[in-house]
């Protein structure tokens, strides 16, 4: 007679499948792991006794049951055991089990959750672990292989740049290269020895450092050979490639010495053009479960910010340095994609300045800029203007909550805004010396954190200041839900916080690989974002510490991130917008 098995698949970074049998089964579950779990989570008053005419799988211990779903999918656990039978409808209310699943994904050695365990939502957070650990784990091993690529192709380019260099000080030549600096300089020699060009790293402009006229006859030389790309490589557009082939002299030289991006390459003594195809630079490639749209480039300046509205992200709103504010849909083709591009009747841009953040709160889509105004856009009305706030001073961070609109301004103030009177100003705080970076709230507390180093607490329903805390560097970003508040600061360091009880604690302090300013971050009980300025977004699980699931590469630096319903959007680069989502 043939052992009946019964086939379970776990959920962890691993994935594998493991076959049972009711023996086994039996034993796992009377050893639980539960060190760590919160006190006081029994099985009483869930805990439904096995029926005597049950048969199968409900004759079975309420724990084994419980241990025996642990290893289903949290969104089955969640939407389709409650609609199997009744008896499996409160499987999804066992805390205990739902605390172990959690420490299965994060690992025996992290904390979780990192802020208070009273009244966490843990079937929401493991639900959004394991998605996220489906939709960005695959992208590792991409990762991994393309950033080995790119090193090996480094390496060679600096192995060729070294014996050129070599060749040349034997000849006793006066070529300079700046290893360190951004403008970096290099002379490659013609024929006649004295020709040289500079190349400024940061704009990638070619400008004559000597030799002005010899230059010119080159470039006339190159215009006679040119075939339709010439104007492109003349321009040191990205795309391409130049290379002088010398049949005389072994020393050439790579003008362009940008580790970073594929750019052009000029070498030998150019009597001998080839034109090769060069890749593009090359973004992260999608993992399995996600794909990567970029939003046509419609902004002439940076994006400083970017927000997803509307049920399942499916509006992006961009704000850039254009003075402009661009409602995107994402579920339109990418020639459709741009809706409005927001502005009262007769003005030219949506603000007179800088656009530098975004929030939203029902129809009601608010932006703050340089121009010192919070300016107020219906949504269900083709983003037709709503109102206009004066501000005072530049705005620098919006929080929109249900009855209030709060705003962070250069002039160290946290003003409160009620969007429907006349008068719109309720109250002014002033609870730092300088500038307030960030703003976090909910319908008791306002977080708000500035350039003078503290994270000051505002009681709502005190109507005081009750907490203040000094770092020893400033937040610039700040996600704050279920009772934690988490920030990126200048540094490239991750804070964190507790608000329990009317408590307002420090909790850790995290490094997660950042190497520059912090510029956005998002945080839910299962899934953690952060971007920088250090041309970076990571995917974490907010455990302590975190731990970070991909890393995705940007050619320039991140300034800031949104994210609803799985979708991630990133401002990155110049006028360069990425929408992450889960693939069709």
């Amino acid at each position: 007679m043939s052992e009946e098995r019964v086939e379970l698949k776990e959920e962890g970074t691993g994935g594998e499948k493991a076959g049972l049998s009711l023996d086994q089964v039996k034993k796992e579950a009377s050893k639980p792991d539960l060190e760590g779990l919160v006190p006081g989570a029994s099985l009483a008053g869930i805990s439904p006794s096995p029926s005597p005419e049950a048969s199968g799988l409900l004759s079975l211990p309420w724990e084994m049951v419980t241990h025996i779903a642990s290893h289903l999918p949290a969104h089955c656990v969640i939407n389709v055991l409650p609609k199997v039978c009744c008896a499996l409808r409160n499987v999804d209310k066992d805390r205990t089990a739902w605390q172990v699943r959690a420490r299965r994904l994060v690992g025996p050695r992290a904390t979780f959750p990192v802020g208070p365990k009273e009244d966490f939502d843990w079937s929401t957070a493991c639900l959004e672990m394991e998605q996220l650990i489906t939709s960005w784990t695959g992208q590792v091993h991409l990762l991994d292989r393309q950033t080995q690529v790119d090193e090996e192709e480094r390496e060679r380019g600096r192995e060729r740049r070294r014996e050129p260099v070599a060749d040349q000080q034997e000849d006793g030549a006066d070529d300079v290269i700046d290893e360190g600096g951004v403008a970096v300089q290099e002379v490659a020699n013609g024929a006649d020895g004295r020709m040289g060009v500079v190349l400024e790293g940061e704009d990638g402009d070619l400008q004559p450092a000597e030799g002005g006229d010899q230059l010119a006859r080159l470039r006339e030389e190159l215009e006679e050979r040119r075939d339709d790309n010439a104007e492109a490589l003349l321009g040191g557009e990205r795309d391409h490639r130049v290379v002088y082939d010398d049949d005389d002299d072994d020393a050439h030289q790579d003008l362009n010495r940008q580790e970073d991006f594929a750019n052009p390459r000029l070498q030998g003594d150019g009597r001998n053009v080839v034109v090769q195809q060069c890749q593009p630079p090359r973004s992260p490639s999608p993992p399995p479960a996600m794909e990567c749209t970029t939003l046509p480039s419609s902004h002439i300046a940076q994006v400083n910010t970017v927000l997803l509205v509307g049920d399942g992200g499916k509006i992006c709103a961009t704000g850039s340095r254009d003075w402009n504010v661009k409602l995107w849909d994402l579920q339109a083709d990418c020639a459709s994609m741009l809706l409005h591009t927001l502005g009262a009747q007769g003005h030219f841009s949506t603000h007179l300045g800088w656009v530098w953040c975004l929030a939203s709160e029902g129809p009601l889509l608010a932006s703050g800029g340089f121009d010192s105004t919070v300016r107020l856009w219906d949504l269900q009305a083709c983003g037709a203007e709503r109102g206009l706030i004066r501000a005072g001073a530049a705005v620098l961070c919006l929080s929109f909550q249900r009855d209030v609109l709060l705003a962070g301004t250069f002039d160290k103030r946290v003003s409160m805004y009620d969007t429907r009177a006349a008068e719109p100003l309720v109250k002014s705080l002033r609870h730092h010396g300088n500038a307030v970076m960030c703003l976090a709230a909910d319908d008791k507390y306002i977080i708000s954190g500035s350039q003078d180093c503290t994270v000051a607490v505002y009681d709502r329903r005190a109507d005081k200041g009750f907490s203040k805390l000094r770092l020893s560097s400033y937040l610039l970003s700040m996600s704050y839900s279920d009772s934690e508040i988490w920030g990126g600061d200048n540094k490239g360091m991750l804070h964190s916080f507790s608000m329990r009880a009317g408590v307002f604690k420090s909790l850790s302090e995290f490094d997660v690989g950042h190497t520059a300013l912090v510029t956005g971050i998002h945080r839910s009980p299962g899934c953690l974002y952060t971007c920088s300025s250090d041309r970076t977004v990571k995917v974490h699980i907010p455990c302590g510490p975190p731990k970070t699931l991909c890393t995705l590469r940007h050619q320039g630096g991140v300034s800031g991130l949104s994210v609803n319903a799985g979708v991630l959007a990133v401002a990155s680069g110049d006028t360069c917008v990425e929408i992450w989502r889960p693939r069709k």
